[in-house]
């Protein structure tokens, strides 16, 4: 039997996992009856993938066609889980590049693009939401043959076979019909007779020694850890011996205890794999993914995977605020600390390190968003954290301090204009291009990380939920000038206990609130933003005096105004540098590193002796 492999690769929200349904529901994967064949995004399984809209997690299942199998894998389409790309897109020898008809080729579809032009992937190009009102494919197509001019190494990938596609409705088409509807007849047998034409059969070199390179790993309640990978040559069978091999270093020889490959979203025992499958083999303990199975008369290690450096880092830590302990039931450094080294296991992007100051975990990643889920990952599994600000990773080179530079592209409504233009200008943010069309303007920016921490939640606001924002990872350039804080002050409880709401009316004249009446509160809490620029102490707890005649409610006739609920990445990208967030199953709280009120005053006194001194 012939074997392609196959990545699905696109800018997030251009259809990849709707296609992949697609194609496990014509291919007769499921039975009639099967709940899957109602279900759309079947391949995000993850509650954060479904609840975000976006693949996180990059994921392998196989379809058969004209007795041939085809293995897809599903890659995430955001640059902050590039981690996930690298190590998956190894296993495939074909990819497919998904492309909105409309929106065109956006910064990560570049990304994705140009990793699987590195590896050496034939690409097929599908312009996919071509029933959309504002498709514009034929300008998309030139668009995109551009980006291969510019991220091809060799004339050889500019060779692409183009296809067009409502993924949605599961049609595929190797012309663009003139008008689509419905009706319009169609299927995905288009796409598969183009990979079984132009992706090489990967069953080859079956009578080679065995060798598989580790690409992800994965566990099972009863064999335990499995290690999962495209055999690259020869064959093997259950119960036959394996060595584990690192650069050429021998870790030792196991036996095979479980045989397993995939077929739709499920694992099949088997007695006997071979090459060019995507298999999981059960008998090895302790591995990581980089490492290469081999046969043990030939114990030759494949190259490694190369993931790119992280460019952001957080500290994570034990709660320490007065409510440690009252909504978790993980938050001991030794508890966070082995589940951080598990994430490690399988999420490479990240890097992690014991801080030296303390309890506390540097953790290094691809990206705000790279991190906020894994934090948000642990907090659903009932950890208790505390969070400082994100900060970008410095290198030297060449004698030089250099930072991270971060191509974003913004698309809004032409009324934000100025707001957007004012906004990246105190970022320090250089003007790459503008482009407008109908009553939407779209601008390229190049700037740096540490001027774009923030951006989205104070774009998302100033634009009322409607700029869209994308980023492409440019490299190290010079450290420019970092942004001074533009953001306003705190409003910080000065006393614990309840808040009232005599005491909340009192404190929103001075700005916005995070908390609502009965939230328990303790002091160095962080109850709101203030209007001004500066940190000030309020009293939400403050209760109004009674007299005998009077309730606790009369007299209050100012209303409550709405309070501000926080997001995880809304949080991270408010807090500051003497702040940390605290992270609980139940809770999200900003307050400062300091909680006492006096401990603050004098720390502040001492800065200014210093400076003065």
């Amino acid at each position: 039997m012939e074997i392609r492999n196959i990545a699905i690769i696109a800018h997030v929200d251009h259809g990849k996992t709707t296609l992949v349904d697609a194609m496990l529901k014509q291919t007769k994967t499921f039975r009639e009856n099967q709940k899957e064949m109602d279900e759309i995004l079947i391949m995000d399984s993850n509650d954060l993938e479904r609840e975000k809209g976006i693949t996180i997690l990059a994921k392998n299942t196989a379809v058969f066609y004209k007795n041939t199998k085809i293995n897809i894998i599903d890659t995430p389409g955001h640059a902050d889980f590039a981690g996930e790309v690298e190590r998956t897109i190894n296993m495939a020898s074909g990819a497919i590049l998904l492309v909105d008809s409309a929106e065109g080729p956006l910064p990560q579809t570049k990304f994705v693009l140009k990793k699987a032009l590195e590896t050496h992937l034939k690409i097929i190009l599908i312009i996919n939401k071509i029933d959309k009102k504002d498709s514009r494919s034929k300008e998309v197509l030139t668009q995109i043959e551009n980006l291969f001019l510019e991220l091809a190494h060799n004339e050889k990938s500019l060779h692409f076979i183009t296809l067009y596609a409502v993924g949605r409705d599961g049609k595929v088409f190797h012309k663009l019909p003139h008008h689509y509807t419905k009706e319009t007849p169609g299927d995905l047998v288009p796409l598969f007779e183009t990979i079984l034409k132009e992706v090489p059969n990967a069953a080859v070199n079956k009578d080679k020694p065995f060798q598989m390179l580790i690409s992800t790993l994965d566990y099972d309640n009863y064999v335990g850890k499995l290690c999962i990978g495209k055999i690259n040559q020869g064959k093997l069978e259950k119960n036959n011996n394996i060595t584990l091999v690192d650069e050429e270093r021998t870790i030792g020889t196991y036996k095979v205890q479980k045989l397993y490959t995939f077929e739709g979203l499920q694992k099949k025992e088997v007695d006997r794999v071979s090459s060019g499958d995507v298999v999981a083999i059960a008998g090895i303990a302790k591995l990581t993914i980089g490492q290469t199975v081999a046969d043990p008369q030939y114990p030759l290690s494949l190259p490694k995977i190369y993931i790119e450096e992280p460019t952001i880092k957080v500290t994570i830590g034990p709660n320490t605020s007065p409510f440690s302990g009252h909504e978790g039931k993980l938050g001991s450094s030794r508890q966070i600390k082995e589940r951080l080294l598990k994430e490690k296991e399988t999420n490479l992007g990240l890097k992690i390190e014991m801080d030296p100051q303390g309890a506390n975990f540097i953790v290094a990643g691809r990206g705000e968003l790279h991190l906020s889920i894994l934090i948000e990952t642990m907090r659903r599994e009932g950890f208790e954290l505390q969070v400082s600000k994100p900060q970008v990773i410095y290198k030297n080179i060449k004698g030089k301090v250099q930072e991270p530079y971060e191509e974003v592209l913004i698309s809004a409504n032409k009324e934000f204009l100025g707001i957007l233009t004012e906004e990246l200008g105190k970022r320090k943010a250089e003007l790459l291009d503008m482009k407008t069309s109908d009553n939407t303007v779209s601008l390229k920016y190049k700037i740096s990380e540490n001027n774009l921490l923030g951006i989205r939640s104070t774009l998302l606001t100033k634009t009322s939920g409607t700029s869209v924002i994308n980023t492409y990872f440019l490299g190290y350039f010079d450290k420019g000038e970092k942004l001074d804080s533009i953001r306003n002050g705190d409003l910080i409880a000065v006393k614990p206990g309840e808040a009232t709401i005599f005491g909340l009316v009192n404190s929103q004249e001075r700005g916005v609130l995070f908390v609502r009446p009965g939230e328990k509160i303790y002091e160095g809490m962080v109850v709101g933003s203030n209007a001004r620029d500066i940190d000030i102490e309020v009293n939400v707890c403050k209760e109004k005096k009674l007299t005998n005649n009077r309730s606790v409610r009369e007299g209050t006739f100012v209303p409550l105004t709405p309070l501000i609920k926080l997001s995880l990445e809304q949080a991270l990208d408010f807090i500051n540098e003497d702040e940390y967030l605290e992270v609980t199953p139940l809770s999200l709280r900003i307050r400062k590193k300091v909680l006492s009120f006096v401990q603050r005053r004098v720390s502040k006194r001492q800065e200014k002796l210093l400076e003065n001194n």
